[in-house]
Formats: C-alpha cells, sequence, structure tokens
C-alpha cells in the first residue's frame, strides 16, 4: 500500500497539487480522511491520478455532496491493484468494513441473514445463519432482515417435511415429535425414513429456494403416482397435500416474463441521505419472491450511483448470481461489475438497464414498488409521536421561535418559462400532514417569470384572508377554513430572495408577529429575517428531515396543479385555432378522444363520427393539427 503523509504548505492547494503528481496512472483504490484520520470516502479508479485530482478541482463545477467532502479531506491514501476488477472487490471491503460516511452503503449489512443447508449432515436441517463459509453447505440470501427469513422458513416448513430439531439422528428413538404426527417431519428419528428419502426432501427444498418450482411439482407427481401404484395410499394421500400446497404457491407466483428466464430486477426510491433499493427475484419467468434494502449515505448520489453500490455489495455476499440483472440505470462501472459478476457466476452475467418492453415494464413496476416503500417509511417515521416533538422542539430552539411550530405552513411556487404560474399552501400540524388544509393559488397579477412577485401575492393574498377571519370573528374557530387558522410557522421553499417577498407582503399587510422562514434546496440552508448567516441543521437532524418533508409536500402540490393547468390549457390551444370548434365540440372531442394527440392521430373516418361533427369539420380539424 503506497500511503502520503501530512504536509505543513501554506497553501492547500500547493500541497495537493505535488502529491498527486506523484500519483501513478495505475488502476486502485483511494481513501480520503479527515484531520482526525477518520476514513470519510472510498472509491475505485481505472487510472488513479486522473480520478483523485478531479477532486481538487474548481468547487464551481462540482457536486454539492463533493464540495461538502472536500471541506473535511485533509489527506488521503491510495491503493494499487492488478486491475479495475480488483479495485472493484477492494473498494467493496473497505467500505463493509469502516462504512464511511460519504459512501452509499447498505444499513447494517454484516447481519443480514441467510438460510444455510447442510449438505453434508447425514439428515440435513434447514436453519438460519448470518456467517457463511462452509464448503458443504448451501446458502440462500441475503435476506433484508430476520422477518423475511422467518417467512420463508414459515412457508417452507408448510410445504416440505425436513426435521426442525437439533438432536442427532439415530433412528432408535421411541416415539416422534409432534411434527411427525401432523405431518411436518418425516420421522428420520424413529427410523421411518432413511437417508436416501430423506436427502429427496431436502433437494426439493434447495430447487423450490432455487426457483425450479415446475421441477418441485413434477418429482412430486411422480411419487404420487408411483405410491398408488403401490398401494401406499396413506404415502400418497400425503404427497397429494403436499403437491396442492405447492401448486397454490406456483400458481400465486406473479408471471412476468414469456421466456422461462432467470433475472433479478432492482430500482431505487430515495430519500433525504438513505434510498429503498428494491429487488425483485424471477426465476424461470416468474416473479417468485421480492425483498429490500436501506443504503445509507446516498445524498446527492444519481440513482445510477446508488444502484452500483448496492449491486457490488448485495451480490458480494449473495448466493446465486443470475444470468441477468436489470436495473433502473446502468452504473458508470458497469463493465467492470459486469466482468466481477460473471467470475463470481462462471458465466457470463448481464447488467442492463432496459428501454422498452415487458423487461421496461418489469422494472417500472420495481421502482414504483420502491417509492411506495420509501414513501411507507416517511409516514411512519411521521407516525411517531415522541420523534414529531422532538423534531418541532429542535426546530422551534434552531430558529428562535417564540413557540413550538405545531402549525406550519409551506408555501411553493410552480411555473414553465412564466406561464401557467401557480403555487401550493401544504399544511403540517404536529408533524403530520393536514391535507383538508392545503390550498391552491392561481397566481392573477405576474405575467412574467418573477418568482418573488409571485410569493408576494400569495402570501398577501393569504394573511388578507386570515385578517378577514379574525374580523368576522371566525379565527381558529372556523375549523374548515384553514386561511382562519394563524400559523406557528411560515415555511418558503426558496432562498433570500423568495424569504425578502414574502416578509415585504406579511410587513405591508402588518402580519410582523408571524414567524418566517426559507428552505433553500442547494446546500438544504435555512434563512430567517434579520440574520445574515444561513442556519444549517445537522444531516442527521430530526428537525431538517421535518421540514424537507414539508418543503417537498408543498412541491409536489404546487407542480401537480401547475401540470393539470398545462394539460388543459394545451388542450385548449390548439383547438380554439381551429375554425368551426366551439367550446361544446372541444368538450365533446376531447371526451370522445381523450387528448390533443389522439385527436390528431385518428383517422378523417374517426374525427368525421364523433358526435357533434361532420365530414367538413373533420377535414378543416385534421388540417389544422
Amino acid at each position: 500500500m503506497t500511503t502520503t503523509r501530512k504536509s505543513k504548505p501554506t497553501s492547500r492547494k500547493r500541497r495537493f497539487s505535488a502529491r498527486l503528481a506523484a500519483v501513478p496512472l495505475k488502476p486502485g483504490v483511494y481513501l480520503h480522511r479527515d484531520r482526525a484520520g477518520a476514513l470519510l470516502y472510498v472509491g475505485k479508479a481505472a487510472v488513479l491520478r486522473h480520478r483523485l485530482r478531479s477532486y481538487f478541482q474548481s468547487p464551481a463545477g462540482q457536486m454539492p455532496k463533493v464540495r461538502r467532502l472536500m471541506r473535511r479531506i485533509a489527506d488521503f491514501e491510495y491503493i494499487v491493484t492488478e486491475s479495475e476488477q480488483e479495485a472493484l472487490l477492494l473498494e467493496n471491503s473497505f467500505i463493509k468494513e469502516h462504512q464511511p460516511p460519504f459512501n452509499g452503503r447498505l444499513r447494517d449489512d454484516k447481519t443480514y441473514p441467510f438460510i444455510r443447508i447442510d449438505l453434508d449432515e447425514p439428515f440435513p436441517r434447514v436453519n438460519v445463519t448470518r456467517l457463511t463459509g462452509d464448503t458443504g453447505a448451501r446458502y440462500f440470501g441475503p435476506f433484508a432482515s430476520a422477518g423475511s427469513v422467518r417467512k420463508t422458513l414459515n412457508l417452507l416448513k408448510r410445504l416440505f417435511p425436513y426435521r426442525s430439531c437439533t438432536k442427532e439422528i439415530t433412528g432408535t428413538d421411541d416415539r416422534p415429535c409432534l411434527d411427525y404426527h401432523i405431518n411436518r417431519c418425516l420421522g428420520p428419528c424413529i427410523g421411518k425414513v432413511d437417508r436416501a428419502e430423506y436427502g429427496r426432501t431436502i433437494a426439493q427444498v434447495v430447487k423450490f429456494l432455487e426457483g425450479n418450482t415446475r421441477a418441485v411439482v413434477s418429482e412430486l407427481e411422480e411419487a404420487m403416482h408411483e405410491a398408488a401404484q403401490n398401494l401406499e395410499f396413506e404415502r400418497a394421500a400425503a404427497l397429494r397435500d403436499r403437491l396442492r400446497a405447492i401448486e397454490r404457491v406456483y400458481e400465486g407466483q406473479k408471471v412476468v416474463s414469456l421466456t422461462r428466464e432467470d433475472m433479478d430486477a432492482i430500482a431505487v426510491g430515495q430519500g433525504r441521505n438513505e434510498a429503498w433499493v428494491e429487488i425483485f427475484f424471477v426465476r424461470q419467468g416468474k416473479l417468485i419472491g421480492r425483498d429490500h434494502f436501506i443504503m445509507a449515505g446516498t445524498e446527492d448520489d444519481a440513482p445510477a450511483d446508488v444502484i452500483g453500490g448496492f449491486v457490488k455489495q448485495f451480490y458480494g455476499s449473495a448466493s446465486y448470481v443470475p444470468r441477468r440483472i436489470l436495473v433502473q440505470e446502468r452504473p458508470d462501472d458497469s463493465g467492470v461489475i459486469e466482468a466481477w459478476l460473471s467470475g463470481k457466476r462462471g458465466s457470463r452475467v448481464a447488467l442492463t438497464a432496459p428501454v422498452r418492453g415487458e423487461k421496461r415494464r418489469l422494472v417500472e413496476m420495481v421502482r414504483e414498488n420502491a417509492e411506495q416503500g420509501l414513501e411507507q417509511l416517511k409516514l411512519k417515521w411521521l407516525a411517531d409521536s415522541d420523534l414529531m416533538e422532538s423534531a418541532m422542539a429542535e426546530l422551534q430552539e434552531e430558529l428562535n421561535l417564540p413557540r413550538l411550530p405545531k402549525r406550519i405552513e409551506c408555501f411553493d411556487i410552480s411555473h414553465v418559462q412564466g406561464s401557467n404560474i401557480v403555487a401550493g399552501m401544504a399544511v403540517f400540524e404536529n408533524g403530520a400532514p393536514k391535507t383538508a388544509h392545503y390550498r391552491r393559488f392561481r397566481i392573477k397579477q405576474v405575467e412574467a417569470n418573477d418568482d418573488f412577485a409571485a410569493m408576494h401575492e400569495v402570501l398577501s393574498r393569504r394573511f388578507r384572508r386570515l385578517q378577514k377571519a379574525a374580523a368576522a370573528g371566525n379565527g381558529a374557530s372556523s375549523a374548515g377554513d384553514s386561511f382562519g387558522e394563524t400559523p406557528d410557522l411560515v415555511l418558503i421553499d426558496g432562498g433570500k430572495g423568495q424569504l425578502g417577498a414574502a416578509l415585504q407582503a406579511l410587513l405591508e399587510l402588518g402580519a410582523t408577529d408571524t414567524p418566517l422562514a426559507s428552505l433553500a434546496k442547494r446546500q438544504e440552508e435555512i434563512y430567517v429575517p434579520d440574520v445574515q448567516e444561513a442556519i444549517i441543521l445537522p444531516r442527521n437532524s430530526q428537525a431538517l428531515f421535518l421540514v424537507q418533508r414539508i418543503r417537498d409536500e408543498a412541491h409536489r402540490f404546487a407542480v401537480t396543479f401547475h401540470r393539470n393547468l398545462r394539460q388543459r390549457s394545451s388542450v385548449a390551444s390548439a383547438l380554439d385555432l381551429v375554425p368551426g370548434i366551439g367550446p361544446k365540440r372541444k368538450k365533446q372531442l376531447v371526451r370522445t378522444f381523450g387528448s390533443v394527440k389522439r385527436i390528431r392521430e385518428a383517422s378523417l373516418e374517426q374525427l368525421a363520427a364523433a358526435p357533434g361533427m361532420t365530414l367538413k369539420l373533420a377535414t378543416t380539424l385534421k388540417e389544422h393539427l
């Protein structure tokens, strides 16, 4: 290992420039450290010198995550390797061992459980382990949690009568346990089966875990018919019941491919500083299972980077690598990963990001499940009242608020180059969304692309409504009126400019006692009036997660409203230009065909046959579209 040492020149740039010039033009792994020597980041490179130099360029063109990393780097090391594949393995090893904070990493990946079957035992058991390596054992996994593996074991125990005891099997016990009497064990302890017959059951368990359910069904059918021909009706009945149970599972497995192909499909849903990675296991064209994992330290990472990190860490310990792995996006180093996986499997492995067809639809289904899983994780967090109380208390302290921010209103502006300007107001009470109090605004007084003026208009309209409600004596007693409620904190999506426009609106209305803050997306800085410096909450702060969640919800709400308006206006603008097509015919056409695109693609005969249309009008419409 070649290690650089700290030096003391006055210029950090001069210090690193001299050292970088000595880095070899070879593949390897590099390690960034802070002043205390703690490992911040591990990376691999095809050419170490080029990759390391890229970190010490002007920060203007760097990703936010790299800029944050560079502010903490005090030293670096590098290890030269023979090939990029060797560097990949070494990088993965360092990430697992040291868990650097700037690397995307599987959370607690060292403790993921596997199903283990020791085939060297005379009467093998099926159990759970967190350690792998025995040469005579088969491992299946890793599973995301003990709960995942327990579900699989419960299913296996219902389908296959293998032993679950830990006793030494001699075949001379006086009586069997309860499992034997309920057909959950073959009874090797009392000599009811020999080693060969018990081994056939274990072989079926292995095939089932591999996804080869069809072969298991065929074997059981053959054994059942043989038992019936030999007049062993009790054994035939037991085999029949087991066969029916397996067939029910088999029929419940979703067909996702017309070909009998083995593949995994991987996609991500990304959150604040973590990502939900969903993986579907397809064996012989059927979806036989799924699992999910949480990747930590993925802030500002692209989906391709998250997937690349997951693939390396997951398949580094996985018991099986399929011939094809479908991914949402191909990692930059996908060629190296493919070569490594191919060596691990013993035959070629393809890492592909499909763009059309059934494989693309499968990846989209996985991606949707990943996003839904992440959303449920957020909602679970929001449902934790203790966490919410802690987050609100932290926010009150950090922003110096006069009271606990139990009601937070967040405002976001949405438009495309100044067209269809709208705003959304999301409301959280006690840390949870209060969707009945969400409100939409169409910007009426601003025509140009001016977010500041739009924010000024929205805040003015919102607080005029509050003043009217107070003057009328409604106030907070009007439970259904969101504008009648006084917020404990108004949060603006944007930086200092948006904050200044919002503050001006409140000053004009005399609403100076309303706490106001803005959240800028670039570095997640929080700005408050009369304070020059931004407030930077810790990355693991519960308060930061809360304001990010509110900001994201306001953005989603405003964008959805804007998109709906834009779609409606695009339909109207296209059809309004056609002579003879008035509001009634336009409405009938949209109702019949669904969109301008489908109207444009329709034949002349189809247009003429639409309600309220004639051949002459259809011809005119076709010419204009």
